[in-house]
């Protein structure tokens, strides 16, 4: 049941042992996430218990900084979407002011990157490469805020070797955050990322083509920080939840808004 994440753990624990060694600061997370999530391939938009579990890994290094994470995925529906399944996405951005030493000043603005990121699919057999650029931002408050922009493209196995379709190209735009607060004497955070992809065209049946749609993802989480409240332990253990909003799922024509139970522990 768990060997797809056994094997993405394991090709992210290689990278993420690399970047360890050369790292100047390095944060590894374990996720839960459980909430009833749609079938965007279904007529019926069905919707089932689904249960991820996310191995999240952020670090930054001599010459920028790393994002890498692998979801296990598995529902109670055996329907061939979400079942004993993974997903992973890595990040790698080259910072403009360690490369450079370019000092931006006391703007709003701290830093400018070039970022190369994959994003690969298991049973989908997708695969996508997405270089761009990235902005940093110092906006008081925030932990951080980075917002970018790049292409989307497809290097994807398609349906000819089992997979989903080949697409055509299109742009990626994402805008992730991290904003710590107080409550009396509770700690919680509000983090997550907003991200938009254009529409493109999906190769069917090897000439023929549809379109996908532009789709619209919003996953705020809301974290308490439990280890804090009930152990003194702060920045260890959070509770919480995962809001998501995904406007045309998957580049289709429905749209799913669901609120997911949360759990992190960092080590």
């Amino acid at each position: 049941m768990f060997k797809r994440f056994f094997i993405a753990c394991f090709y992210l624990g290689l990278i993420s042992s690399i970047n360890i060694h050369a790292s100047e600061w390095s944060v590894n997370e374990i996720h839960i996430t459980h909430g009833e999530l749609n079938n965007p391939f279904s007529d019926s938009f069905a919707s089932s218990s689904t249960t991820i579990i996310t191995y999240q890994h952020v670090s930054g290094w001599e010459y920028g900084d790393s994002f890498i994470m692998v979801d296990y995925i598995d529902d109670d529906n055996n329907d061939g979407f979400n079942d004993d399944d993974f997903y992973h996405e890595s990040y790698f951005n080259f910072s403009s002011n360690k490369i450079f030493d370019i000092d931006y000043g006391n703007g709003p603005l701290s830093d400018v990157g070039m970022f190369l990121g994959v994003n690969i699919a298991g049973r989908a057999k997708v695969k996508k490469f997405l270089p761009g650029i990235r902005l940093s931002w110092d906006v008081p408050g925030f932990s951080f805020l980075n917002t970018d922009a790049g292409g989307y493209i497809d290097h994807s196995a398609g349906s000819l070797k089992g997979g989903a379709p080949k697409e055509e190209n299109s742009a990626y735009f994402d805008v992730s955050w991290g904003y710590p607060f107080t409550l009396g004497n509770q700690k919680f955070s509000l983090e997550g990322h907003i991200e938009y992809i254009t529409g493109r065209d999906v190769l069917v049946d090897g000439d023929s083509k549809v379109r996908a749609h532009d789709w619209l993802l919003i996953q705020p989480q809301l974290r308490w920080d439990v280890g804090h409240a009930l152990y003194n332990k702060p920045d260890q253990f959070f509770i919480g939840f995962e809001f998501q909003y995904w406007k045309n799922k998957l580049g289709g024509n429905k749209s799913e808004r669901e609120a997911q139970f949360l759990a992190v522990w960092r080590m």
